[in-house]
C-alpha cells in the first residue's frame, strides 16, 4: 500500500512540474506575442495609428480647461464633461464622429431647454408641488423618450441623441430641486459639451480625415476581388493532381486562401450597415448636390452574400467524405477551369468598375462564358454512363459489412487488452476496481469509433452510388454561379445609374466600363439540342 501511494504521489508531482514548465514557457512568450499583435494591428491599417494620435491630441487640448487657471475659473467642475465628450464622441471615421457629435449636441440642447422651461414653470410654486411636478415630468419624459427609441427611424439615426437627452434632462431637472443657480450649471454643461464636440469635429474633419463612405466603397470593391480569388483557388484545388485525404484537408474555419475571400463577404452585413449610416452624415465628396445612394451599397452587399453562399458550397465539395476519382475529374477539367475563369474575370471587371466609379462593359458576359457553358454541357452529356451507377448490386454486401465489423471489433479487443500482472497488493486491486467502470465506458466509445467508419464506408458502397455523383454537384454549383452572376451585374448596373457613374470612354480598358442590360447566358438546361451534337 505504501508503495502504491508513493507511486501515485510521484506521478502527480511530475505532472505538476511539467505543467509549471509549460506555464513558464508561455509566460516568457507573452511580451513577444503582445508586441507582435500590436505591430500587426498597425501594419494592417496605418490609419489606426493616426487615429490613436488624434485622440491623444484631442484629450490633451480638452484637458487644458482643467490645467489653465483662467479657463478653469470660467467653466469650473463642468470641464469634466468636455473630457467625457471627447472620449465618447471621437470615433475612427468622420461620419461616426459627426453622428455622435451632432446627436450629443442636439440632445443636450433640447434637454437643457426643456429643463430650464420646467424650472421656470415651478419657480413660484411651493416646495411640495415642485417636487411632485418634477417627479411627474421625469416619469413622463422618460417614458416617452424611451418609447421613441423603438421607432425604426429614431433608432437608426437618433438613438444616441435620445439617450443623451434623457441623461441630461434627468441630471439637470433633478439637480434643480437642490441646486439654487440651475441656469449657470446648465450653461456651463452645454458650453463644455460644445467645446468637446468642436474639438472632435476639428480632429475628424480637418486633420487626416477618414471617411466612412470611402471605406464602404473600397470594402465593396475588395468583396469582388475576394470572391474572384476564392472561385479560382477552389476550382484549381478541386482539379489538383495532388491527392489529399479527408483528414488532411483544411477545415472551413482555417485561414486558407479559398475561405479568406468569401468570409469577408459573409461577415460584412453589420459593418456595411454601420458604414452606410455614418456615410449619410458626412458632407458630399463631389460637386454634385444629389444624395449619394449609400444604401445601394448595402443592398449590393446582400446580393454578394447570396453569391458567396454558393462559393461556400463549392468549397465544401473539396472537403466531402465521398470524392470523385481524379481520372474522372480530368475529363471535365478544361471546361470547368474556363468557366470559373470567366466568372472570376467578370467579378474582377465589376469590382474595377466600382473602384473607378464607371459603368461596366456591355460585353461583361462574353461569348467565352457562353462557350464554356456549352463545352461543360457537352462534356457531361458525352459521358452518360459515369452518372449512372452500376446495376450489378452485390446481395451479400450487408453480410460482408457484418463480417468486417466483427473482425474490427475482435482486432480492437486484442489491441486494447492489457497483460495480466500478478500482485498481492490489495490497494492496487481496489484502485483497479474503481477505474473499471470508467475504463469500460472508454472501451465502448473506442469500439464505436473503430466500427463507425467501417460500417459507413460499406453502407455507402452498398448503395452503389455513381463515382461521378460528387462531381455533378460541383458542376451544378458552377452553373449556379453563372445564374447568380447575372443578378450581381443587374445590381451593379442599378448602383451606377443612381450614383451617376461616368460613362464608358472608348479609351478605357475592358475592366470597368459601361454596363448596359447584360445579355442573358443560357444555362445548360436551356441550351438548344444542336449545341451538344
Amino acid at each position: 500500500m505504501r508503495w502504491c501511494g508513493e507511486t501515485m504521489g510521484s506521478e502527480r508531482f511530475e505532472a505538476v512540474e511539467k505543467r509549471a514548465k509549460v506555464l513558464a514557457e508561455r509566460a516568457k512568450r507573452v511580451p513577444a506575442t503582445m508586441w507582435k499583435r500590436f505591430w500587426n494591428v498597425g501594419r494592417e491599417d496605418p490609419r489606426r495609428v493616426i487615429h490613436a494620435i488624434k485622440v491623444g491630441v484631442a484629450l490633451t487640448l480638452v484637458s487644458l480647461l482643467y490645467l489653465i487657471e483662467p479657463l478653469f475659473k470660467q467653466v469650473g467642475q463642468s470641464a469634466i464633461w468636455a473630457v467625457m465628450t471627447v472620449v465618447v464622441v471621437l470615433e475612427f471615421t468622420a461620419g461616426a464622429t459627426l453622428y455622435k457629435g451632432l446627436n450629443r449636441g442636439l440632445g443636450t440642447l433640447v434637454a437643457g431647454s426643456l429643463a430650464i422651461f420646467i424650472e421656470y414653470v415651478t419657480t413660484e410654486s411651493d416646495r411640495i408641488f415642485r417636487a411632485i411636478f418634477i417627479g411627474a415630468a421625469v416619469f413622463l419624459i422618460g417614458s416617452i423618450g424611451t418609447y421613441m427609441r423603438f421607432l425604426p427611424y429614431i433608432k437608426k439615426n437618433y438613438d444616441y441623441g435620445v439617450v443623451i437627452f434623457l441623461l441630461t434632462f434627468n441630471l439637470i431637472t433633478v439637480s434643480s430641486y437642490r441646486v439654487e443657480n440651475i441656469m449657470k450649471m446648465a450653461h456651463q454643461r452645454f458650453y463644455t459639451i460644445a467645446m468637446g464636440c468642436a474639438i472632435c469635429l476639428l480632429m475628424s474633419l480637418f486633420i487626416f480625415p477618414i471617411w466612412s463612405g470611402e471605406d464602404l466603397h473600397n470594402s465593396t470593391v475588395h468583396k469582388f476581388d475576394g470572391l474572384a480569388k476564392s472561385i479560382q483557388e477552389c476550382v484549381k484545388g478541386y482539379f489538383s493532381d495532388e491527392e489529399k485525404e479527408i483528414g488532411e484537408m483544411e477545415s472551413p474555419d482555417s485561414e486558407d486562401p479559398i475561405g479568406k475571400g468569401y468570409k469577408a463577404v459573409l461577415d460584412s452585413k453589420s459593418s456595411d450597415e454601420n458604414l452606410a449610416l455614418y456615410a449619410s452624415w458626412e458632407p458630399r465628396h463631389s460637386l454634385h448636390c444629389y444624395k449619394f445612394p449609400w444604401q445601394r451599397y448595402v443592398k449590393l452587399g446582400a446580393v454578394l452574400r447570396h453569391f458567396g453562399y454558393t462559393v461556400v458550397a463549392l468549397h465544401g465539395c473539396l472537403q466531402t467524405e465521398i470524392q470523385t476519382p481524379q481520372s474522372i475529374r480530368a475529363l471535365f477539367k478544361d471546361p470547368c477551369m474556363r468557366l470559373a475563369g470567366e466568372v472570376s474575370k467578370a467579378l474582377e471587371e465589376l469590382g474595377e468598375s466600382i473602384r473607378n466609379r464607371r459603368h461596366c462593359s456591355p460585353e461583361i458576359l462574353s461569348d467565352h462564358l457562353h462557350e464554356a457553358l456549352q463545352d461543360l454541357n457537352a462534356a457531361i452529356k458525352s459521358q452518360p454512363r459515369l452518372f449512372l451507377g452500376s446495376r450489378n448490386s452485390n446481395p451479400n454486401m450487408l453480410a460482408m459489412a457484418a463480417a468486417a465489423a466483427a473482425a474490427a471489433k475482435e482486432q480492437h479487443k486484442k489491441s486494447s487488452s492489457l497483460p495480466s500482472v500478478k500482485t498481492d497488493t490489495s490497494a492496487l486491486m481496489d484502485w483497479r476496481s474503481k477505474r473499471g467502470a470508467a475504463g469500460s465506458r472508454r472501451e465502448k466509445e473506442e469500439e464505436r469509433k473503430v466500427l463507425r467508419p467501417t460500417l459507413s464506408k460499406i453502407a455507402f458502397t452498398s448503395l452503389n452510388f455513381s463515382e461521378a455523383l460528387p462531381f455533378a454537384a460541383f458542376a451544378s454549383l458552377l452553373v449556379e454561379l453563372v445564374a447568380r452572376l447575372e443578378i450581381v451585374i443587374e445590381e451593379v448596373e442599378e448602383l451606377g445609374k443612381i450614383a451617376h457613374f461616368k460613362e464608358f470612354d472608348g479609351g478605357d480598358s475592358m475592366i470597368g466600363v459601361k454596363c448596359e442590360k447584360p445579355t442573358k447566358v443560357p444555362l445548360p438546361n436551356q441550351l438548344p439540342s444542336h449545341a451538344v451534337d
